[in-house]
């Protein structure tokens, strides 16, 4: 029995998310053929030969496997400039924590569809403003592209959406790891169309809508972007 001297537990403090309906040319941008040469470069991310593997292969936050530069310099300076006009900064950096630690910008990841599912989640602010993702399968399954989600509370209402300050990312602001999937509502659907780049602000709650393929060569392939701005 509680002592009934002593005060009553505190209500569960819900999550510091806020909600701001995602915009098109505000939080994030689409355009279609953004690479004048991607037969070239998709055909040259599925043959690398160095490769790190993810979940569920290994114990790694990230699915299927991954590999470093996926686009050469003058590819990616085409898409920087892209990123520069579209959102008006004047320069795109990558960050680094005090510990030398930095995301995985221009990196290749290879996924098949029974490797992982959507992982709603936002990337940390302490290292980039800005995320976006290439999608390279030539013939890809379009539902699994990128969705944006919001909090959905059990008792089937809608929270936020966006991480704020003083979080850096979700976990601070939820204050746990993980959520099981049905704690968010897929609120927008990017879809995964050959050559298309998806730029969104990193703040915002998102994951790969889902994934597709058994074998190397058809699997969901991405190149994956971090910018400070």
């Amino acid at each position: 029995m509680r002592d009934l001297r002593s005060p009553a537990p505190a209500p569960a403090r819900r999550p510091t998310l806020t909600y701001r309906k995602p915009q098109l040319g505000r939080d994030y941008w689409v355009a279609d053929g953004i690479l004048p040469n991607a037969d070239t470069v998709s055909q040259r991310c599925f043959g690398k030969q160095e490769w790190e593997l993810g979940a569920p292969h290994r114990p790694e936050p990230w699915p299927g496997m991954r590999s470093a530069g996926a686009l050469l310099p003058d590819e990616l300076a085409q898409v920087e400039a892209w990123v520069k006009k579209v959102t008006g900064a004047r320069r795109l950096w990558q960050e680094a924590t005090p510990q030398g630690s930095t995301l995985n910008h221009n990196y290749v990841q290879l996924v098949g569809g029974i490797e992982s599912g959507a992982r709603p989640h936002t990337d940390s602010t302490k290292l980039c403003r800005y995320a976006a993702v290439i999608y390279l399968s030539p013939d890809p399954l379009p539902a699994a592209g990128t969705s944006f989600y919001r909090l959905r509370y059990p008792d089937g209402t809608l929270g936020g959406n966006v991480c704020s300050p003083p979080h850096a990312n979700l976990r601070e602001a939820l204050g746990v790891t993980s959520l099981p999937p049905q704690a968010w509502h897929e609120e927008l659907r990017v879809d995964n169309v050959y050559n298309r780049i998806l730029l969104y602000k990193a703040n915002l709650v998102h994951s790969a809508s889902g994934y597709f393929g058994c074998d190397h060569a058809d699997k969901r392939m991405t190149a994956v972007f971090f910018w400070m701005a």
